[in-house]
Parts: structure tokens; C-alpha cells; sequence
């Protein structure tokens, strides 16, 4: 099982479970679905889910009884019970499931994992393959990056032009973005409000939050492509970015950007009830806010101590206006330098240290360093390993890190600058996403038996159709960018 129980107790013979067991209980019709069962199930095996009264199991806690007539699965909540549910099908085997008994809390309350849409437009079944398979290995959040230099993804009915002009770009890089190559080919898409609402309720139903990001005011080149407005005086038109790396071009500091970044949250808010909304604040480049006389009078007229100081106004005005539509702001941790709002959660990405740095300054922080959590890294520097960005981040490194019982959660990164396709993204992403389901789940850790219990999980990733990179394979030539 991966991630691995708190609890296992083995037991004597095996539960038969095919398709025609009976399943009773609350959000019995989930359980069939995440099983594969027949909706009138009439065999011989029964599979129970209960709703018990034990404050030691909290939200998303469960035990699992199997005997050779059955299962039960028992819970304080329909978080629990899908989890349970998750388990029995890890377990589940050629000859049906093992009799045992679990237990198992998580020990985060944030279990997530970063999808970059920005840089390579996904269908809708992509995400929806990756919601499947982040249920299984029991994550609960995914985070939708839905805006960059290089894309806006995201419908928002009072600027269409962000999707008509800010979801495509004339070329991408081919290769290496240091080769200075482009492939010449057109790219784009972006996601409706209803596609997106079906997502959030197909997650939703499989226990995972979908978490929105849009890039506010830097990685906005594409809506200043779509909104020359929003930016700041030009010798030529900015377009959507067609090379990766970071855009110099961040949003002015108008009332009228002000309120574009307003109408933008709202609507998002219509579409994602996440609690939390990531609102990005990374890698904000100052060059144009320190030669901007509207810059200049911000500046003077809001009492900062400089242009740099503009990213934490920009932080206050977006989050208070979350904070008004009842949610709440998280930002990366460039934000942290920037006087945040105390409410305001912090995703700890330039290293181990800015997490206790978070801490310190009393924020809820996710722990995300980039040395640990960013699977678009190459797992080995081989020479047959395809283009990453950065690496190496072998399988052992990613299961080592522990982020303390301090922080809300912890989170992979899968940004998508060299991950254009299905093959090249399973690739990167597992089986060190295997690593990071048990980091964040499970209290213990121990890489010996992880190692041993990743070999008979893969078969299962096998089955659901995975181009995972084989554990100790040193390069993959057959893949390609």
C-alpha cells in the first residue's frame, strides 16, 4: 500500500471481491464506482461503510475490517470512508483482498499536488485521469496553475480577451530554452467556466479540492498581451511570451488594474468553492514599477518604502478581497519579504530553510521547496534522461524529506515547460509521486520497505495505462520532449 497505513494487522484467508459484491452505506455509489463494481451488485460479498462517533479518526481517518465474507470500512466522514475505500483497492489482488485489519490517519491536512496548465494547455480528461489517480494515493488537493506569461487558461466572461487573445501563442521553445529554438507551431486553449465546474465536482467526489491559481501582478505577460492596459508603456506590443523563463512585464499599479484583478476573483470564486486561492506573487521583476511615475505616486500615496514594496500592496488588495468573498490568499514565498496579511498562507518553495522562515513569521505554510517537491526536475543526470530544467532529483531525495509537524501540508510541483505531453509528464511525475503521498500521509519512513512496496504497486499504475519512469533506470531515450 502506498502511502503506507498507520496500522496493519494481517489476517487469516482472503474476501473474493469481484464485480457483483453489494456495497451498503453511506456514499455507497462512490464506493462502487472507485471499485469497479456492478451498480446491482447480487454476489455473496458485502462491503459495509459506516459513519462512527471516534474523535481520534478526525476528518479523514478510517479503519478497514476484511474478512472472508466481507469488508467494512468505517469513518467520521465521507473523507474518511473514500480513503477507506482507496485502501481496499490497493490491496485488492488477483484472488481478491487479503483479511486484515487498518488503521490510518494522515498527518497532513494539505496533501497536493501542483499542475502547471499554463505553459501546455491539458484536455479536460487529462486532469480528470490525474484527479483519479491523485484519489489513490489518498492526496486531497490539486492546484491548478491556470495563468502565465506563456498562457491565461481560465474563462472570465468580463474580459474575454484574455482568452481570445491571452490563451495563444505564435510558437514554443523546441529543445532548451538556453538553445534559443522554437517549433514554429501555434498553441493554446483555455478552460470554460462549466468544464471547470465539472471538474471541481468530479474531484470533489473523489476527495480532492481543486485549488486555483491565477499569477497576480508578475508571470502576467499574457494578460497584458490580451489587456495592454494592465501593463506599462512599451516600445513595441507585448505578446503572450513565447520562451519560458520569467517576463519582466508585471501589472501597473492603477485602480483600474485594481479592479480587473477584483472582477477576476470573483468570477474564479463563482467557479472554484475551494476555501483557499492561490493567488501566485512569485518572481515579480521591479523594472517597470521603478521607472513608472503611476508606480511613483503609489508608492507615495499607500506610505511604502519603495517600488519593490508595490508586491505587498498588490498581496494586501488581493487578499483582502478574498477575504471578503470568504476565502483566504495563498501566496509562494516571495510574498513573505513583503509584509503579508497574518491570514494570509505561505507555500514555501525557494528551500527547506523559507519554510521554517514561514514559521517563524507565524504564517500557515505548505511546504513546496523546489529541492525536494519540484518532479519537473530530472530524476537523474544520466545522458539519456530527456531536456529538464533543472535536476537531479532522484526517487530517495524526494522520499527523504521530512517538513516537520509544524506545517499545513506539503505539495509537489509538476510545472510544465518541458512536460508538453501525457508520456512526458507521467514520466517525471511517477513514481516519485508515490514518495511524496507517503511523505505527506504517513508519520514513519522507511525507504527499504517503501522500495519494496513500490515494486508491487507498480502493476497497478501498469493497469491504469501510467508511463511511469522505471525506479533505477538511468535514462529514458524512448522519451522524448
Amino acid at each position: 500500500m502506498i502511502p503506507q497505513v498507520a496500522s496493519f494487522t494481517p489476517g487469516e484467508g482472503l474476501f473474493p471481491l469481484d464485480r457483483r459484491a453489494r456495497v451498503t452505506g453511506p456514499h455507497a455509489a462512490t464506493a462502487r464506482d472507485l471499485l469497479g463494481l456492478a451498480p446491482d451488485g447480487d454476489g455473496p460479498g458485502e462491503i459495509v461503510l459506516r459513519l462512527v462517533d471516534d474523535p481520534s479518526l478526525g476528518d479523514e481517518g478510517y479503519t478497514l475490517a476484511v474478512t472472508p465474507e466481507g469488508a467494512t470500512i468505517a469513518a467520521a466522514g465521507a473523507a474518511g470512508l473514500r480513503w477507506g475505500v482507496q485502501t481496499l483497492r490497493q490491496l485488492r489482488g488477483p484472488g481478491g483482498v487479503p483479511c486484515c485489519a487498518v488503521r490510518d490517519v494522515p498527518r497532513y491536512a494539505w496533501r497536493g499536488v501542483m499542475i502547471d496548465v499554463a505553459r501546455w494547455w491539458r484536455p479536460v480528461s487529462f486532469l480528470r485521469a490525474y484527479v483519479d489517480l491523485l484519489a489513490l494515493h489518498k492526496f486531497n488537493v490539486l492546484h491548478l496553475h491556470l495563468t502565465d506569461d506563456q498562457g491565461w487558461r481560465f474563462e472570465v466572461r468580463a474580459h474575454p480577451r484574455l482568452t481570445a487573445v491571452g490563451a495563444q501563442r505564435a510558437e514554443s521553445p523546441a529543445g532548451h530554452a538556453r538553445d534559443g529554438r522554437f517549433d514554429g507551431t501555434p498553441h493554446g486553449g483555455f478552460y470554460t467556466q462549466r468544464e471547470l465546474r465539472d471538474l471541481v465536482a468530479y474531484a470533489a467526489a473523489r476527495g480532492v479540492t481543486v485549488v486555483p491559481e491565477i499569477e497576480f501582478p508578475g508571470h502576467s505577460q499574457a494578460a497584458i498581451a490580451a489587456c495592454p492596459w494592465l501593463g506599462h508603456p512599451a516600445a513595441e506590443p507585448v505578446r503572450v511570451r513565447t520562451s519560458w523563463g520569467i517576463s519582466t512585464h508585471v501589472l501597473n499599479v492603477s485602480d483600474r488594474a485594481a479592479g480587473f484583478a477584483r472582477d477576476v476573483l470573483d468570477e474564479l470564486c463563482e467557479v472554484f468553492p475551494s476555501r483557499f486561492v492561490h493567488i501566485g506573487g512569485d518572481e515579480v521583476r521591479g523594472d517597470e514599477w521603478a521607472t513608472s511615475p503611476e508606480a511613483a505616486r503609489r508608492v507615495a500615496s499607500a506610505g511604502l518604502s519603495g517600488p519593490a514594496a508595490l508586491l505587498g500592496w498588490w498581496g494586501r488588495l488581493l487578499a483582502d478581497h478574498l477575504r471578503g468573498l470568504g476565502r483566504r490568499a495563498v501566496a509562494w514565498d516571495d510574498m513573505l519579504d513583503h509584509d503579508p496579511p497574518e491570514d494570509m498562507a505561505i507555500m514555501a518553495w525557494r528551500g527547506v530553510d523559507r519554510v521554517e522562515a514561514v514559521l517563524r513569521a507565524g504564517h500557515d505554510v505548505v511546504a513546496a521547496p523546489h529541492t525536494h517537491t519540484y518532479l519537473d526536475y530530472a530524476e537523474s543526470d544520466g545522458p539519456g534522461e530527456p531536456v529538464s530544467i533543472a535536476g537531479p532529483l532522484p526517487l530517495e531525495t524526494v522520499y527523504g524529506y521530512d517538513a516537520g509537524d509544524r506545517v499545513l501540508g506539503m505539495q509537489a510541483q509538476l510545472w510544465g515547460e518541458y512536460l508538453p505531453t501525457r508520456e512526458r509528464f507521467d514520466y517525471n511525475a511517477f513514481p516519485r509521486l508515490c514518495a511524496v503521498a507517503e511523505a505527506a500521509w504517513s508519520s514513519g519512513r522507511d525507504l527499504g520497505d517503501f522500495t519494496r512496496r513500490l515494486t508491487a504497486h507498480l502493476p497497478l499504475l501498469d493497469g491504469l495505462g501510467v508511463g511511469y519512469r522505471r525506479p533505477h533506470h538511468e535514462g529514458a531515450p524512448h522519451v522524448h520532449l
